[in-house]
Parts: C-alpha cells; structure tokens; sequence
C-alpha cells in the first residue's frame, strides 16, 4: 500500500468513527403510554405524517380515544387516521381488515369474538417501533405488517397456509368514540383500483377524508353493501354505512400489498399521493426509509445516560412529534376550515393543535429544535384565523372543536416572534392574536372592562381568568416588542387581572361573585368536572397557574417565606380530591398533578423564589415514578405531545415557565451529555457526577466561565457552546444569588 493510500485509508476510518451515529429508534417503544390512561397512538407513521396507520381494538370507554388500549385483545382492522393522547376519541378512519373463509359484515365483540370479523392477537405476536408495525391475527392465521410514507399506508398481509377465500375488508363506518360517518362513498376503479371518500361528524364536526385503494394483486370481485345491504354488481354506491369486501381466488406467494392514499381534498389526489410518494410496492425499502426519517428527527438531540432514560426520552422525543399532522397534498392543496380548497399553498399546512396543553412547553421545544416546521404552523394558524375568523382553539382535521379554555395559539405565535422566527405576515399575526383577546365569548368580555369573570355568570371562571391572563401577558409583550405603546399597556393591565381572583386569608385562587364576596362554601381540594371554578382540577392545583408573572404571584402571599410554605404544602398534603374529580387529575405528589397541564410549571417556580434546589427533588420522584418505559408509563393523557415535551425538557435540566420569555428555568437534570441540533447552532450539555444521588446543580460553566443564573436563555442556547453541570448530593448556593432569580 503506498503512503498515499495508507493515508487515504486512515482518514477514511476517522472520518467514518467521527460520523457513524448510534441509531435511536431501538431506544424508541411506542407501546410506552399505550396502556392505563396514556391515550397514545400505536402503529406506523411519519414525523408530523398524515397517515397515521395502526390497530383498532374494540371501543371499551375513554382508555380507547386513540383507537387501541394496551390491556385489550381485540384487532377489527387498521386504520389510517389516529389521535394520541386525547382525552376525546375521533377519527380511526378506513378501516382495512384481511381475513379468510365466508366474509361477515359484522365486527363481533369482545364477549363473542367468533361472531364478527375482528381477531383476538397476543403482544408476543406483537412488533412496534418507529414507522412499522406487525401483528398475528390469531384467527386468519395472517401476519399484518404495517409502515407509511407521510400521506399513504402500506399494508403487508401474509396469509399463512392452508386457507380458503381469502378477502379485505374495507369499513367506512368505523370510528373510534364520538366519531360516526355522516355520508361515505367507494367505487371500483379497475381489478387493482378504488377510489372513495368518508364524511363524518365527531369532536371534529366536519370532517372529509377522500381515500385512493392500490391493490398488488387484482380481485376477482369486489361486493359493496350499505348498512350490510348488497349494493347489487353495481361497481359503486354511496351511502352512510358503507363497506366492501375484496375477494381474491388466491394470494400469489401468500402476501398481499395494499397502498392507501389519503387527502383531505379529492380521490384524484389521494391517487397523485400515491405516486408522488409510493410509486413501487417495496415493503422493506419503505420501512427502512420510515426508520430513517425517524433517526434524522431523533437526532436532533443526542443524549448519553443509562439506557432506561434513553428509552424514556426517546420515545417521549417521538411523541412530540406524531402531530401536528400534515393536512394537505403531496402538491399543496389543502381543504380550509371554510371548507374551500385552497391549492398549491405556499406553506406546509398542519392540524390536530391541543393548545390548552402544548403551548405550555411542546411549542417552546419545537422553537428550539424543529425551527424548520415553526413558520408553517404559525401560518396554518393565520389561515385558519382568516377562515373561521379566529385563531385555532383546537383544531382538528379542518374543524374548530372549541375544546378547553383560553386562546392559546397567542404564546406559540408571540414565542416564536420573540425568539425571531419571521417566515410569516407579522402584521396579520398580531392583528390575530389582539382579535382573539377582544372577542366576547366565554367570559373575555369582562376582562375587556379590566374586571375579573364572575363566578355565578359561568362555570370555570377562575381557570379561565388565570389562562387570559397568560396570554394577554403574551399579548403585552408583542406590542411592546413591535412599538404599540397603547396595546402594551392595556394588556399589561390585563395581564395583571389574575391578582382579582388571589383571596389573602385563604392564600388561593378562588371564584368570586358578582356582589364582590367570595364563593361559598369554599374547599381547595374538591373538584366537580365541570361544575365549579376551576378546569379539571382544583384551588390547590390552580393557585400556581401565573406562569407568565411568577414574581407576582409571590407578592401576592405577602412574602417570599409565605409563599414557599404553601408551595412546600401543595407536595405534602393528602392526595385525596373527593367524590366526582376528573380522571385527568392524576400522577398525585400531594396534590400536584403532573398527569394534569396547569401545574406542568410548578416544581419549577422555587426559582423564583431564590432557593431552585427545591425543584431537584421533586423532578426526579415525578420522572422516576410518572415516566418508565412499561405501557402504563404515562400517568395521564398524553395531550399530543406535551407530557412528553415536559420529559424531554427536564431530561435536559430546564422548563419553560413562562412560554413566551425565551427563559428556561434548571431543575436537575437526567442526561450525562447532550448535544442539541438547535435552530441556531448546537449546543452541548455536559454533566459531572450525575446519579440517583447526585441530583442536585453544585455550579456551572458556559462556554468555560462560572455561570450562576438558575435560568438560560433561548438566545444562549441557539448561539451554541457549551454548558457544564456539576452534581452533588446537597443542596449548594448555586442560583440563590439576587442577580441570579428568573424575572
């Protein structure tokens, strides 16, 4: 070899050390929230894809939103279109279901299985990881293998000899909770070929999903019935419960493909979906490049730690981004939320936004490591406020279900204003999200007048008052940022209007009547769903929901020492919350909820009272106990992302308290090393003597000098370097110095 060679050579082996990268979705089990009140989507996808492709149990009752439930046996098809942790159950649209013998129309039950066409299956027979998935069905003998590309499902069904009259399934009625079809259609284009659509109304009350069916082997017929009614040899019927059984004389090799296309505007585009992005029928090559996509996400940050925090954070990573989810074509196109079809947009437009829960901590992670996707969300957003005529609430699949309180599209837009994002008309966002602040619904007409909302004009009064607070706080500091002198002040004001529901005898946020008097009788630990002051949750819980002004709300109780004893009390307490709470306030610390958003903040405000070691404990017990990588690893709902958003936050060491500052405030953090691909340059996370032991910051180093703030700001951390932690066993001084407290 000559000494040009052996040098070439060298250099290609450091090269090659220096960018191989561990792949991570082996750390990544999708089955992790999928059991107990988790609500998580199970199956194969996409970051942020349309197609959403996985199992459907039978419908047991609220643990069902997202179509399956760890603890059930029970497949009646694969579905195209899931939620993940939501506490309403949509969606589970096209349903595609193989099997063998003389076809039957009815789905059975749980009780009966025999008598329907669902499959009982066993985990054991049960594969899931990142973009794939596979499953026995236990009474066809069939392997369904599952993977997608963003806008299409890739069916792989291996009918395992012997068997007889093989046939598909296809069910339009199918829903998963409020969802029921309004009008469905299905035409037989040629022996490989349907095309159709499914309106239904649910918590998404217009919702239209057109569907294109590539088949890999022709059928030798196709029967459509309607409410179980032959629809005769026609080649297409229309209705409301519409199915169609594909038979076949045999599977050549024993696998048939199915390709399914979905759009929310035409079947012709459904067709083009499938030629822009599955062409071929490559079942493998699909699903490595579905790995893939997922490990360029993923490694977006890259963290090093045992590997029971590695399984954690990653699949709390890929939760974070099974939505927003596309909601358009492969050229554009889109349906609006006016139902009119706006093509070729100049955008990438999304849906499913959970804004009571994500603007909390979900939005912030993604300003800082999917900087690429935050422009267009911002823009779905201005769309669907010149469609409707306001900002998205909660928005799903082209529909406002107006679900939960607040107009919380305000912090996503003003964050990523703040933090410099510009890729979209900010003129008309700020005539947005001042629109959303002066409407007159849902008591926002007395914060209008500078008055806090009456208790006896409206249930959840206070939980409502204290979420505008929020985001008129926001509202502030955008218009001071863009020079409105006037705006700024009068939001300031409101921002200020959660003092009007602080009682200084009961230290709590409680509802007040229209005389001034406080309501009676008072208990902070009840709560009625729905019936009193407060929003899934209770006066313990809500006290803490000043996010946007924690120095504040400490001045409220008078003084600093005041206000850590309550806080030190809302950890300690009994956890009992009574007869009739709802079953979203759960993961109990006394009674902070982790399981619940409002208090997602909380452990962190002891900042901002200069003593941030107390927030070191309790992170780890709520990771420890509230987060594993078993299926009931999620102690409450998933909420599309921002319980896991909370995870991967605090891993790293910080939150964001107040979402729209650009400050995220240490706790402790649970990774050795980390290095984030931010929207800026990377960063490096590197902690000294981290351990179950070690869990509280002795000191820190940024970029080689002594930091001692117990926050860091966006901007540092987008400008890249490095940050050196250093753990102990006590409690040290480290950010208790005047200079050093979150403002």
């Amino acid at each position: 070899m000559t000494r040009i060679s052996i040098f070439t050579f060298v250099c290609f082996i450091f090269f090659t050390a220096a960018h191989a990268q561990e792949p991570l979705t082996p750390y990544v089990n999708p089955l992790i929230g999928s059991a107990g009140h988790g609500h998580v989507f199970v199956g194969a996808n996409l970051p942020f894809g349309a197609a959403q492709l996985g199992p459907v149990n039978i419908f047991e009752g609220w643990d069902w939103c997202s179509g399956y439930n760890y603890s059930s046996n029970t497949i009646i098809g694969f579905a195209h279109t899931h939620l993940s942790g939501t506490g309403i159950g949509d969606l589970n649209d096209i349903v595609i279901m193989p099997g063998t013998g003389a076809p039957v129309l009815e789905k059975g039950t749980k009780e009966n299985p025999n008598q329907g066409y669902l499959s009982t299956f066993s985990h054991a027979n049960e594969v899931c990881r990142p973009g794939y998935y596979k499953v026995l069905l236990d009474k066809y003998n069939i392997q369904a293998e599952l993977t997608t590309t963003a806008r299409v499902g890739l069916h792989q069904y291996t009918f395992k000899k012997p068997y007889e009259k093989p046939h598909v399934l296809v069910d339009l009625i199918e829903g998963i909770g409020w969802d029921a079809p309004v009008e469905a259609y299905i035409r037989q284009v040629d022996d490989k070929t349907l095309v159709g659509y499914r309106f239904s109304k649910g918590w998404s009350s217009d919702q239209r999903q057109y569907f294109a069916i590539k088949l890999s082997h022709p059928v030798a017929s196709v029967a459509l019935y309607d409410s179980a009614v032959a629809a005769g040899n026609k080649a297409e019927t229309k209705g409301k419960r519409i199915q169609a059984v594909l038979n076949f004389r045999d599977i050549p090799g024993e696998v048939l493909k199915i390709k399914v296309g979905l759009s929310p505007v035409s079947f012709e585009n459904a067709l083009q979906n499938i030629e822009s992005e599955l062409p071929g029928w490559d079942f493998a090559a699909t699903a490595k490049a579905a790995d893939t996509q997922w490990n360029n996400e993923l490694s977006k940050v890259r963290i090093k730690g045992p590997d029971e925090t590695k399984k954690v954070f990653y699949t709390a990573l890929y939760h974070t981004m099974i939505a927003p989810s596309l909601f358009n074509d492969a050229n554009g196109d889109y349906r609006g939320t006016d139902k009119k079809v706006y093509t070729k947009a100049p955008f990438t437009n999304y849906t499913t936004f959970s804004l009571w829960d994500t603007y909390r901590a979900y939005h912030p992670l993604y300003t800082l490591v999917h900087g690429d996707r935050v422009s267009d969300i911002i823009n779905s957003f201005l769309a669907i406020y010149q469609q409707q005529g306001k900002l998205p609430v909660w928005h799903l699949m082209g529909s406002e279900t107006n679900t939960m309180l607040g107009y919380h599209a305000v912090p996503v837009i003003v964050d990523a204003y703040l933090k410099g994002y510009r890729g979209f008309d900010v003129n008309l966002a700020y005539e947005a999200v001042k629109q959303s602040a002066m409407q007159k619904t849902e008591g926002i007409n007395y914060v209008q007048k500078l008055r806090y909302i009456p208790a006896d004009s409206m249930v959840e009064s206070v939980a409502k008052g204290l979420e505008y607070a929020i985001d008129d706080g926001c509202i502030a500091r955008m218009a001071k940022a863009l020079g409105k002198k006037e705006d700024y002040e009068y939001f300031s004001k409101r921002a200020k209007l959660y003092t009007q529901y602080f009682d200084p005898q009961t230290r709590f946020m409680r509802g007040k009547l229209s005389n001034g008097q406080w309501r009676t009788p008072f208990d902070p630990i009840a709560s009625k769903h729905r019936e009193d002051d407060y929003a899934e949750g209770n006066a313990w819980q809500y006290t803490w929901l000043v996010s946007h002004d924690a120095p504040g709300l400490i001045k409220l109780f008078g003084s600093r020492e005041a206000f850590l004893s309550k806080l030190d009390s809302l950890f300690t307490i009994d956890s009992d919350l009574g007869h009739g709470s709802s079953p979203d306030i759960s993961g109990l610390i006394g009674q902070y909820a982790h399981g619940n958003e409002p208090g997602h903040h909380t452990t962190y405000l002891y900042a901002y009272a200069g003593v941030p070691y107390k927030t070191a404990p309790l992170i780890r017990k709520i990771t420890s106990t509230f987060y594993t990588s078993k299926p009931d690893g999620l102690c409450g709902n998933e909420d599309v992302g921002q319980m896991s958003a909370w995870y991967v936050l605090s891993a790293l060491g910080f939150y964001s308290v107040n979402p729209a500052d650009g400050q995220y405030v240490f706790g402790s953090p649970l990774i050795d090393h980390a290095v984030i691909q931010t929207s800026g340059k990377p960063f490096t996370i590197d902690v000294a003597g981290n351990s179950a032991e070690n869990i509280y910051i002795q000191k820190m180093e940024l970029n080689g000098k002594a930091y001692t703030k117990s926050f860091i700001r966006h901007t540092d951390l987008t400008a890249g370097g490095t940050l050196k932690i250093y753990m102990g066993k006590t409690p040290s001084k480290w950010g208790t110095g005047k200079n050093d407290i979150p403002q």
